[in-house]
């Protein structure tokens, strides 16, 4: 390990999670600071909205372009700072990209004015709908995917015509300084701007008086930032935690289920909110996906070199969690088919696969967040989804089956669900991400999320004189006889 020099008390370190060593020096900004940043946002979100669809597009695209042309550059800092492999930061990148593609060239076709209906009672006027910025919105971003993630907001919001102040995790702040600086190559107002610091920095961003916020972390700090937000009455985006379920149906395909809820579990570390950590595979294929699953984790190994499946574990504080889980479940009679308590070697854990894990222990009940998966025997399908529901996450989910897999995805509680694939509704600009009950509320990505940095104005126009003059106090003598059998003659005929 690496000795860091004394920091005045203004400023922080972020260090590589697997050396130890410094990557970079920033300040710790204070409310003041922040709520600086959000006027100078405030000021520049004028300019912003007046670019319009057109304008914004050709910036962010131009934007695009830089972080595309320098994809090997921004890997090996992601690597570097959040520890995953260069591969997996490029798989990262190479999704935010198409995202950040996709909403600067969709916004003005879902949030541009359109004309609606305006119906029978008033057939004399133009309706529409368009989307409005909400100003300025305040962004805080997660450290386990520290650009595909926030760039679910940014892009988004920057998309929508907002101007973006954006607290990146104390573990990843050159990671959003990255994004900050090169953004700036393409826009010299200050449209996206950096804060970095620790949670009260974040509670000072949520109080600044921003349009809107942001969330992406835990639960508990979700609630949080929630608190913070309602005293002026801000608007919120969370998007928490998860302990997606995996189903492995009776007709599935059991070895790409194995390899699917390896790389969902184990991928990043098993540092994926929407990632595997419940496996629930039915009896007759069970024993079967065990042992496929449990062949392909023992050829995996944590570490920073490239022959590493997986990099170390980037927060500190969760191998205690992960060791918790491990150890409880053990206790309670579970059975570590694959590593168990000796697997946690700070910084990395290496895998560990437990089965006969009871339902209400740690390990099953609560998100673990390190690569480590819990697989159950059900007797069908049915109870399968009984137990993957049985949860207060609500996220993403997983579905190996070649007949059942619509059926079964129509009665799972949650906001994603994959069939025969893993984390693919995460990879699919148009589709909406986001979860329910403690995984949070609000949608990023697709038209939902370009709409979540939006607020709608509704506007009518008068084309002719109503043929029944209503809306007025010199109501005609036969306003009410012709609307009675207007209203009767349309409907009341029926269910027709």
């Amino acid at each position: 390990m690496t000795t860091t020099e004394a920091r005045p008390a203004t400023m922080f370190d972020s260090l590589n999670p697997a050396t130890g060593e410094v990557v970079a020096s920033f300040r710790i900004d204070s409310a003041e600071d922040v709520a600086l940043a959000v006027a100078r946002a405030r000021k520049a979100a004028v300019w912003w909205q007046a670019q319009g669809y057109k304008g914004r597009k050709r910036l962010l695209r131009k934007w695009r372009s830089i972080i595309a042309s320098r994809l090997d550059e921004f890997a090996a800092l992601m690597h570097r700072e959040n520890g995953k492999p260069e591969i997996d930061a490029l798989l990262e990148l190479s999704l935010a990209i198409e995202h950040l593609d996709w909403a600067s060239g969709s916004a003005k076709k879902v949030l541009g004015r359109r004309r609606v209906g305006s119906g029978l009672l008033a057939a004399n006027q133009w309706a529409s709908i368009e989307y409005m910025p909400y100003g300025v919105v305040g962004a805080i971003g997660p450290w386990n995917y520290p650009v595909f993630t926030p760039l679910g907001t940014i892009s988004y919001a920057l998309a929508a015509g907002n101007a973006v102040v954006f607290k990146p995790s104390e573990y990843t702040p050159a990671i959003g300084k990255w994004l900050v600086d090169t953004f700036a190559e393409v826009v010299k107002e200050p449209v996206f701007q950096l804060i970095t610091g620790y949670g009260e920095t974040g509670n000072a961003l949520c109080t600044s008086g921003v349009d809107k916020l942001a969330f992406t972390g835990s639960t508990a700090t979700g609630k949080r930032v929630m608190a913070a937000c309602s005293a002026t009455l801000t608007p919120v985006v969370i998007e928490c935690g998860g302990k997606d379920a995996f189903i492995v149906a009776s007709d599935a395909d059991v070895d790409a289920a194995a390899e699917a809820a390896l790389f969902g579990g184990m991928g990043n570390a098993g540092q994926t909110c929407a990632g595997v950590e419940r496996v629930y595979a039915v009896a007759s294929v069970y024993d079967a996906f065990v042992a496929k699953l449990a062949e392909g984790a023992r050829k995996l190994r944590a570490g920073e070199d490239e022959g590493a499946s997986y990099g170390p574990i980037t927060m500190p504080s969760q191998i205690d969690i992960i060791k918790r889980h491990i150890d409880d479940a053990i206790a309670r009679g579970g059975k570590a088919v694959v590593g168990g308590a000796d697997s946690v070697q700070p910084p990395y854990v290496q895998p560990v696969i437990l089965t006969d894990v009871p339902e209400d222990s740690s390990a099953v009940a609560e998100e673990t967040f390190g690569p480590t998966i819990t697989v159950k025997k059900v007797r069908d399908e049915r109870e399968a989804i009984e137990l993957a529901n049985d949860s207060r996450y609500g996220l993403g989910a997983t579905i190996y089956s070649a007949k059942k897999g619509r059926e079964i995805a129509d009665q799972l509680s949650c906001g994603c669900v994959a069939i025969n694939s893993v984390l693919s509704f995460a990879m699919v600009p148009e589709l909406p991400f986001g979860g329910v009950r403690d995984s949070g509320f609000g949608r990023i990505h697709g038209a939902d999320g370009l709409r979540e940095f939006s607020w709608p104005r509704s506007v009518t126009s008068t084309r002719f004189p109503a043929p029944i003059k209503l809306a007025t106090f010199d109501r005609p003598a036969n306003a009410r006889s012709l609307t009675v059998k207007l209203v009767k003659t349309l409907w009341g005929r029926g269910g027709k």
